[in-house]
This record gives structure tokens, sequence and C-alpha cells, in this order.
């Protein structure tokens, strides 16, 4: 018998309590790695057999034992032991049983807590794993507060509950700045057990944070009596919140504006200045489109394909560029808030379209015949010549697939643009922005 060095015992408890694992996962793990240690050290002494360890959970002492199983004929010396044999040291041993011998381990201190600590390391930072897994698992789509504890090049570390966590460069606001000790707002994403970095991983971006902002801010959310239908955000920019009311004498937008606005503030003071658009929802999918495309004041929603969820939203003509919004960026948010595809025309556009199907106008682009098909897209080359990217190639498949000139992508989204083949949504933009400057805006 012998006893492990009391500072290695104790620091076995104390990291047990800092990690907060149990006591007893600990000692299992240092009782293995004594076992491994006998393995090797009895093993150099020409002695091979299958050991066991066991330590006091109040002194530290630990005991080696090599079992051998108890047979009639011994045939393999360092895992049997002979029936006659083992009841002389045992008078109730029976054939099948395992006898647990103790080894000397006098010389076995050091080596052992050497083995030991190895052992330890590496079952410490398992059972931490899973204790993070287990206590995070549950806890995804919660919004925390964190303290900033590193920079990492592509990630920001931080601190919960004494766990780290890994904000990633992406998933932060892009007018983030933060300082080390600085508290801030995230949202639990995921948690992985395999991860060699930390394992929990939090956002700023994703919209399940602005959600629960709102339930933190907003009372009536809170308790239920509005309602969140959907989210979406190009974070850091703009976010819609389609909202509900279960009260018909409870203003949904309202609430969650609050007194002079005090509530949805607090918010987008949070997410750095991010634009908000509160929606009123409606089961009815005009009246929520409509709602949807705010600011904008739509004249009129037409659904033109109930199967592929296609709407055509007509509004004033000093209301298109609203109702787009920089980029697409009003209209592609609506769009995804609703789940519907959303074609946004101006009034002017639909009287011409009525003129020219009745005959009272011609179309914007002749049909002579001696016209060549190169002409819209000629059409089009010579509006946005200027834009970086876009040839007479990529012009053509334009015109093919039905924006022949620059007012034809006057509403179209950057999402709809890389339909086309040959287009990425860099060009796209590029694309969007030149037309928006060719007609002023």
């Amino acid at each position: 018998m012998t006893t492990v060095a009391t500072s290695f015992f104790d620091s076995v408890k104390m990291i047990a309590a800092e990690k907060g694992i149990p006591e007893e996962d600990v000692f299992l793990a240092v009782e293995e790695a004594l076992a491994k240690a006998a393995d090797k050290f009895f093993n150099a002494q020409d002695f091979y057999g299958n050991f066991q360890a066991q330590m006091d959970r109040e002194t530290g002492e630990f005991h080696v034992y090599a079992l051998k199983q108890v047979v009639a004929e011994v045939e393999e010396e360092d895992l049997e032991i002979s029936l006659k044999e083992a009841q002389e040291l045992n008078p109730e041993a029976a054939e099948g049983d395992t006898l647990w011998l103790p080894q000397d381990t006098s010389q076995l201190g050091r080596i052992a807590a050497q083995a030991a600590k190895q052992v330890l390391v590496q079952k410490v930072r398992e059972a931490e794993r899973d204790r993070i897994f287990t206590e995070f698992a549950d806890r995804i789509g919660e919004v925390v507060v964190a303290e900033v504890k590193r920079f990492e090049k592509s990630a920001i570390i931080l601190e919960i509950d004494r766990v780290e966590a890994m904000l990633r460069r992406s998933e932060a606001l892009r007018g983030d700045r933060f300082d080390k000790g600085q508290r801030i707002k995230v949202v639990i994403i995921s948690v992985d057990r395999s991860a060699k970095d930390p394992q929990v991983q939090v956002s700023r971006t994703d919209p399940r944070l602005l959600i629960k902002l709102f339930e933190n801010e907003v009372p009536e959310i809170h308790d239920g009596t509005v309602v969140i239908r959907n989210c979406v955000r190009e974070a850091g920019d703009r976010a819609k919140v389609a909202v509900h009311s279960l009260d018909p004498d409870v203003d949904p937008v309202g609430a969650c504006v609050g007194l002079k606005g005090s509530r949805v503030q607090a918010i987008i003071r949070e997410l750095k200045n991010e634009k908000i658009d509160i929606v009123r929802y409606s089961d009815e999918p005009s009246q929520f489109i409509a709602n949807a495309l705010n600011p904008a004041k739509a004249i009129r929603v037409t659904i033109k394909d109930p199967e592929e969820r296609r709407v055509e939203v007509v509004v004033d003509d000093e209301q298109l560029s609203v109702a787009i919004g920089k980029r697409g960026q009003n209209v592609r948010l609506a769009a995804k808030l609703t789940g519907w595809n959303i074609d946004v025309r101006s009034e002017a556009d639909k009287r011409r379209e009525a003129e020219v199907a009745m005959g009272l106008a011609l179309p914007d682009v002749a049909e002579a015949p001696e016209a060549s098909p190169a002409a819209p897209a000629s059409s089009l080359l010579s509006e946005l010549a200027a834009v970086e990217g876009l040839d007479a190639a990529l012009a053509d498949r334009l015109a093919a697939a039905g924006y022949p000139d620059a007012k034809s992508l006057y509403t179209v989204t950057a999402e709809q643009l890389m339909q086309v083949e040959g287009m990425d949504q860099d060009l796209a933009f590029r694309l969007i922005d030149a037309v928006q400057a060719h007609f002023g805006e």
C-alpha cells in the first residue's frame, strides 16, 4: 500500500470543484490512470496481467490488484490461478471466480502520480465537455449576457457562466467594437461536443436574438398577449418583425414601439442602430404583404400564382424606390417575412402596360422587323456600360431572361438576378446600384 502525494490528491478534489465535475468521475479517471501505470510498470518486470486500481476517497491511499480467474488447470499464469491456490487465499473461492490479488506498490508512487496527471487532464477535459454539452444543449436559442475575454483572428472568445463561448466574426454585427471585459448580449446557437475550439457557439446576427430582445423589452410579448409570427434580418442593417395580438384591445405594433418609441429604441441601440420595421401580421396574404412593404404604401396587391406564391404589388410612382429599398433590401426582407415572391411595380408602369395592351401606345422597345436579336442586349450595355463584369454575353442572357434594358431591372432583386447564368451576388448588387443611379436615385 502507498499514498499518493497529498498535494496531488488535494489538486484532484480542487479540479473537480473548479470544473463543476462530480468528484466521483474524477476519482474514477485517476483509478484508470493508476491501473494503466501499474500495467506499464509490472510489464517492465516481465509480469503481465489485468490490473485494477482503487483509491480511498478520504485519504488518497491507493491499491493495485492483479485480477486472475480461478480455473481447474492453469494455462496462462499471468491471468489465471488454480482452484487449489485460490482456496488457500480465499477458502470460498470457486472455479470461474475472479480474485483480486494485492500488488506491491512501494516503487509505484511517482510513476503512478505522473501517469495519473496525464490521464487526469484528458479525462477532466472529456468530462468537462460532457458537462458543457449537457448544460447548454437545452439553452440553444437563449439570450445571455457574456463577458469578452480575448480576441482571436476569426473569433471573439466570451465567457458565459464560467464557460468559454465563441462569437465568430461572421456572427457579429458590422458595427460591433468590443473591449476586453465588456459585457454583451448574444444568443446561444449551437453546442458541439467534439469541437476543438470552445464548444458553445453564439451569435449577434441570428433572428432569435432580436426575438428575445423584444420578449425582454415588451411585457405584452413576454406574457403572450402579443405574438411574434416571424422575424427576418440583414443583421446590422435592417430587420422586419411580424407581430399579432391575441387581445383585440391591444395594438401589437404600438406595444412593440412603446411610448415615444422607447421600447424599440432600446433594442435598436443594442443592435448598433439596426433599423427595425414592426409589421402587423394578417392571415390574409394580400394584407400581410402590403403591411410587410412598410414604409411603402401599396395601392393594390394581386396574387398572380398561388402555387408558386407569386404576387404583384402596385405602388405610387414616388413610392417605388421606397418599396424596393436600397439594393432591393426592403422588398427582399418583405419576401422573406411573408414567404411570397413579390414583384413591385409602379402605377405608371401598369398604366403603360394597359395602354400598350389596348393599342393606345407603343411598347418601350420597338419591334421593328429590321431590329437584330442583339438589340435588347445592346440597349442594356449602352445604359449600364460602366458596370464592371457586364459584357455582351451576360447582357444577352439577361435579355433572354426578360431584362432587356435598365428599366426592366428597376424592380428586380439580387436573388432574381442570380438565377441568370454567370451572375454572382456582387455583380447583381452592382447592377442594381447602377440602375438606381441611372434613374437618379
